[in-house]
């Protein structure tokens, strides 16, 4: 007879039920131990439903039972990393792994024969994300993005069994913790996924790590928890209460709080140490159950971090040491040809299936028509394929004794293999010409609208190909007169989300020359170049009656890219297509000079603590943008540190050093100052 709980008893109850599950989850999931049998685990779970569902005013977002459910969505959110997730340096072999121990002994300050400890760990290959708990209970998930900005991916991550929705409390729980990995797929779950995807007649996952990013970023969380996804961690971001020594003290603690940490790990002493895991790991990687494609090296003891500091985009103290790549003969069978943004028409082996490093592989790319040249490569030869990274299939090498005499040369287009426009030869590239180039349109729109172009949220690779495919967009200016009622007609738009893209198209019409010079796409012409050039004609018009001898004077602008942009400009169809922006009421903010009396013109920078106004890579940008230079590190020759909130030695050594320290505040005027706030 089923017993009937108080609601008092029934609480008691079911925080038992929770703490036991939880504990189960780690043992199964972490420690890859269980202690009961799967029909035990069911018992538990079913018991936690039935007191959940005759009290449910006693549920919360952390019980076991509380992972899925959530209705699908019709767009990601936005997650800011409070700490950048920066990318890693890589090194390809040994030379280039003793060369990271020489710079870090250099840094320091400290002889070739001291011998530093690091801590040496897999380098998984998957989706990068960032877990954040509150006082031991998970709340978000985002990846990792841009570095700086990545999706909300918190309802789909709650559906992983690896993630404790509350942290186990074995050792101090912090207030604030963000824990960073990877979420990933077993070789064998990614086998058996692509089985069932096949049986279904649907497309089939390339490797392990697509399978893992695609599964994580269904907007249906149903379709995420039915995919076997887990989630090893490597480090943290922020971290409120708890201070650690070392990089393995913080993974230890990790896993006593119930989530896996990066295995097998260990302790180096010395780089000889560090270069006989990599060996080892490398002998080892296709016995794992993980795909690995190298290890990572990062210097043990955290107070160095500080000193060692950051570029850009690599922390200093870490390294990735990468594999060689794997190799296999196969056979190219045809060639075929790729458009890409540019207009560049990439030639593309098609193989006979050949399996590299557990991926089958049918296609190679071989780059441009130089390449092809220097392989001296022909339809039908015998060749050495690789996946370079691991990731992207290379054609390394011809075997020249195995050909029959009946194989092919390879002749680039004479017109674009997609809508048959005149092709250019540009150095190693032809080049389709047309801006209304389907494949090439494609590619555009997703440069147009990228973060640092024209900042058109929402406009990803799946809408671009549906609104050139449907014939909503047949050149990038019609961006500017799409309808919401044509943005329904596509799939995965409800009411909401076509609206969104609606308003975030709108907010990209007043934006500034450099931008839009950048979105466009000019062959030759990156971020940097195109500021340089919209502050130089300060407009589109002077810039569109330039001709090479106006811009080849500019200070850093060379021949070819001059040659480019003059082209480009000359263009009927691209002159039709800018007037046709203009026509959608694009206008461009008047360019600001660098004033010379800008706070900051000249002068080196250095951040240290949280500011509340701003991220630190958006303050970076505009004291760059004033004319300064944003340094990692303090030295004698900085001339402000800026002190946000918990600051690190950075603050300590600035007061050491004598150098000018400013609060947020103080911070702020200056950059009103400058006329950038």
């Amino acid at each position: 007879m089923e017993r009937k709980f108080s609601k008092e008893e029934a609480l008691k109850r079911i925080e038992e039920l929770r703490k036991e599950i939880n504990y189960h989850n780690f043992r199964y999931y972490v420690l890859d131990s269980p202690v009961i049998s799967d029909e035990e685990y069911d018992r538990l779970m079913r018991e936690l439903q039935e007191l959940e569902a005759q009290f449910p005013e006693l549920i919360t977002p952390d019980s076991p039972t509380q992972r899925v459910g959530a209705p699908p969505q019709e767009e990601f959110g936005t997650v800011i990393h409070e700490i950048p997730m920066l990318s890693i340096q890589d090194a390809r072999n040994e030379q280039e792994i003793r060369e990271f121990d020489l710079r870090i002994k250099r840094q320091l300050g400290l002889p070739v024969s001291n011998v530093i400890e690091y801590a040496v760990e897999p380098k998984f290959d998957g989706l990068s994300c960032e877990l954040t708990y509150i006082n031991g209970v998970f709340t978000t998930a985002g990846t990792r993005g841009d570095g700086v900005r990545g999706e909300d991916v918190t309802l789909n991550a709650r559906t992983i069994k690896a993630i404790p929705l509350r942290l186990l409390p074995e050792f101090a729980i912090p207030t604030k913790v963000q824990i960073r990995g990877e979420v990933l797929m077993k070789k064998k779950d990614f086998d058996e996924l692509n089985k069932e995807l096949a049986q279904k007649g649907e497309p089939t996952f390339a490797n392990p790590r697509n399978a893992a990013a695609g599964s994580l970023r269904q907007l249906d969380p149903n379709i995420t928890a039915k995919r076997k996804l887990d989630f090893i961690a490597w480090g943290v971001g922020v971290v409120e209460g708890i201070q650690f020594k070392t990089h393995l003290e913080c993974l230890e603690t990790i896993e006593k709080w119930g989530i896996k940490a990066s295995k097998p790990r260990k302790l180096a002493i010395g780089i000889e140490d560090v270069i006989a895991y990599y060996r080892e790991m490398e002998e080892k990687r296709d016995t794992l159950e993980y795909e690995l494609d190298g290890i990572v090296v990062k210097v043990n003891r955290l107070s160095l971090w500080e000193v060692l500091g950051t570029t850009a985009r690599n922390p200093r103290y870490f390294l990735a040491g990468k594999f060689k790549p794997r190799q296999k003969i196969s056979k190219i069978l045809d060639i075929i040809f790729q458009v890409g943004r540019t207009g560049a028409i990439t030639p593309v082996a098609i193989l006979e299936p050949v399996e590299v490093g557990g991926v089958t592989v049918q296609r190679a790319t071989l780059h441009n028509f130089d390449e092809v040249q220097r392989l001296g490569v022909k339809i039908g030869d015998t060749v050495i394929v690789q996946r370079a990274g691991d990731v992207i299939p290379d054609i390394v090498e011809v075997v020249k004794d195995a050909r029959t005499g009946n194989e092919k040369e390879i002749y680039p287009p004479e017109k674009c293999p997609v809508c048959g426009a005149k092709v250019v030869r540009e150095g190693a590239y032809y080049r389709c010409v047309s801006m209304q180039c389907p494949a090439k349109l494609k590619a555009h729109l997703r440069h147009f609208s990228q973060r640092r172009a024209m900042d058109i949220e929402g406009l990803g690779d799946r809408v671009a190909e549906q609104l050139v495919d449907k014939g909503f967009v047949k050149d990038v200016a019609d961006l500017y007169y799409l309808t919401k009622s044509q943005l329904l007609d596509l799939e995965g738009f409800a009411d909401k989300s076509a609206q969104n893209l609606i308003d975030a198209i709108n907010n990209s019409r007043k934006t500034t020359l450099a931008r839009f010079l950048y979105a466009l796409g000019v062959p030759n012409v990156g971020e940097f170049t195109a500021k340089v050039i919209a502050d130089y004609f300060g407009s589109l018009e002077r810039l569109m009656k330039a001709d090479l001898t106006d811009l080849t004077g500019i200070p850093g602008i060379g021949p070819e890219t001059s040659s480019s942009i003059v082209e480009f400009f000359k263009n009927e169809e691209n002159r039709r297509i800018i007037q046709k922006f203009l026509d959608a009421g694009l206008s461009f903010e008047e360019t600001k000079k660098q004033k010379a009396l800008s706070p900051f013109t000249g002068k080196t920078v250095v951040f240290t603590g949280e500011l509340s106004r701003m991220t630190r890579g958006e303050a970076s940008e505009k004291v760059e943008a004033l004319g300064g230079k944003v340094s990692n590190s303090v030295s004698r020759n900085t001339d402000f540190v800026v002190v946000g909130e918990n600051p690190g030695s950075k603050y300590q050594k600035a007061l050491e050093l004598g150098v000018k320290t400013l609060n947020e505040e103080e911070f702020l005027r200056m950059l009103e100052e400058g006329g950038i706030l």
